[in-house]
């Protein structure tokens, strides 16, 4: 690079010398101009003079005119005329002086003038090829030695990025190494829906299946094409014999990791077989650089890719089974409870009935006073008559009317914490039912009802409600679990929007749980307290078993 700035000031030091040279003609150039206006002055001058001479012969032709009267020689005319003749001669002489001087100093300035710029003219041209020759000398130079400075560039860059590539499968070694020694963990987990989020809607558990026996014929042609390793070795039975070697410990790690599919996050399996990768490898290198090929790795990925996406799309099929079967369980416990209470209805109004035929078959036996009292008590059976009937007409119109139902909110402090609440529905004839069915034996308290909606439409009530806090579902992976961290305002004031009124509990007793925590602290304070609780959870536990046992001989 310091040659080329050399050669390039050379360059420039040169078309600086034939500047400076035209510019010396150039001043040549000037002083010819200069001559020829001090010539051209000196024949203005000798043109001013003309006037002159003519002011003088005028005078001159005036004296003799005067002397004339005075005078009577007779040659005084011919004085005269000599005279005129001599200083026409004078004038005529020196406008042909001038004349002659202005056309040499003309063609003199001409010439030099000409001669100068031809001059100047070469002179630039030769300077200006002297400098062209000499930048396309400078300009050829630097670009050899920029050439041959990216030449080594490229090859130090290559040597880099050699470098480079090596420190990266170092890196993954080493990774690969300490995650087999301490463990996976959460670190490489990904979300089980992610395999097949990119999915088509109508793409099923066969379609998955279908990838996967392809990705597994695709992997069994690699082998058969001795695609899946590569070696350095040129001998063919050493090359082969380390193939084989790498071949049957990598195919033996993924094998075994693809076994997991069914209970291992598929982030951590990917992780997993790029370890296996990397470590066979790294074993490899020992026999001449054995190695697993890329594209057989990519073909095992591809295996646990759709392994993975046709397990996920069956556990999805599975978890729709099973709600649909406890769909249609709900409905059917809300249709044995509809048929229930209308066949009870239908009982209790026989029931009044009768005991208003009775009434009114004694009120005309009965005295005014008996009859005063029988009459209030037919007024009293008429109300619960029309009570029962009424309860009959709402189970069977509830029964009839497949999407008339009850929306839940409800919540568990002590097995969630504050603000999580539970959004479903229920078309149970009590949906208090379906609470006390939900606070089982799966969590540690019952559940506390905050709001309980009757609504013609209670799925469509639940699905826009779900919609609007579906930011703040807590279960991001599966929607069906219903449950939402969101202050119970918000809740109560979106259900108000929607101009629905419902009674409404804001704060959650959660006795249970707070009778659990002042038992805690009491046993904290007082160690004889731990010995009464435990005596007495001693007898409650007898009296559970004995319970358990009545109801198994009764069932049997």
């Amino acid at each position: 690079m310091n040659e080329s700035v050399l050669l390039v000031v050379g360059a420039i030091a040169l078309a600086l010398a034939a500047l400076g040279a035209a510019i010396g003609f150039a001043r040549k150039l000037k002083e010819a101009v200069a001559q020829r206006d001090r010539e051209r002055a000196s024949r203005v001058a000798v043109e001013s003079r003309v006037p002159d001479l003519e002011r003088q012969l005028a005078a001159a032709e005036r004296e003799v005119a005067s002397l004339a009267r005075f005078r009577t020689v007779a040659d005084a005319e011919r004085e005269a005329a000599t005279l005129r003749a001599e200083a026409s001669e004078v004038l005529n002489r020196a406008r042909h002086d001038a004349d002659t001087l202005a056309r040499d100093a003309k063609l003199q300035a001409t010439g030099a003038i000409s001669t100068a710029e031809q001059r100047a003219r070469d002179t630039v041209s030769q300077a200006q090829q002297q400098a062209t020759h000499t930048v396309e000398s400078a300009r050829q130079q630097a670009t050899d030695i920029v050439s041959q400075a990216n030449q080594r560039a490229q090859e130090t860059a290559g040597e880099a990025l050699r470098a480079l590539a090596e420190l990266e499968t170092t890196r993954r070694e080493a990774r690969a190494l300490q995650n087999v020694i301490e463990g996976y963990g959460d670190l490489y987990l990904v979300p089980a829906t992610s395999v097949v989020d990119d999915l088509a809607e109508e793409f099923g558990f066969a379609e998955a299946g279908a990838k996967l026996k392809a990705a597994r014929d695709n992997t069994r042609k690699l082998l058969k094409d001795d695609q899946a390793a590569a070696c350095d070795y040129v001998e063919d039975n050493r090359r082969e014999t380390a193939e084989a070697f790498v071949t049957d410990a990598f195919n033996g790690k993924v094998d075994s990791i693809l076994s997991r599919v069914k209970d291992d996050n598929v982030g951590t399996l990917r992780q997993k077989i790029f370890d296996a990768f990397s470590l066979v490898n790294m074993n490899g290198r020992a026999f001449r650089n054995a190695r697993i090929t890329d594209e057989y790795l990519f073909s095992r990925l591809e295996e646990l890719r759709w392994a993975a996406a046709a397990q996920e799309l069956k556990n999805q099929e599975r978890e729709n089974q099973r709600r649909i079967k406890e769909q249609i369980r709900e409905e059917e416990k809300a249709r044995r409870e509809f048929e229930r209470a209308i066949r009870e209805a239908e009982k209790e109004e026989e029931a009044i009935k009768k005991a208003m035929d009775k009434i009114q078959q004694s009120v005309a036996k009965a005295s005014d006073e008996q009859r005063q009292r029988f009459e209030a008590q037919l007024a009293e059976l008429q109300q619960k008559l029309q009570a029962a009937e009424e309860k009959n007409q709402r189970a069977l119109s509830m029964a009839q009317q497949t999407k008339t139902g009850h929306v839940y909110i409800i919540s568990n402090l002590g097995s969630f914490g504050e603000d999580v609440f539970k959004i479903g529905l229920t078309r149970r004839l009590e949906p208090l039912d379906r609470v006390r069915e939900l606070g089982d034996a799966s969590v540690p308290f019952e559940f506390d009802v905050h709001a309980l909606i009757l609504s013609d439409d209670a799925p469509a009530l639940e699905h826009a409600l779900h919609r609007h806090f579906l930011a703040s579902q807590i279960n991001k992976v599966n929607p069906r679990k219903e449950f939402f961290r969101v202050p119970i305002a918000i809740i109560r004031a979106e259900i108000e929007k929607l101009g629905i009124q419902a009674s409404w509990t804001m704060t959650a007793a959660a006795a249970e749980w707070k009778q659990s925590l002042a038992i805690e602290k009491a046993i904290r304070e007082n160690p004889e307290q731990y010995r009464k609780w435990v005596d007495k959870q001693l007898v409650l536990e007898a009296e559970i078993e004995r319970v358990e046992e009545r109801e198994l001989a009764e069932a049997s």
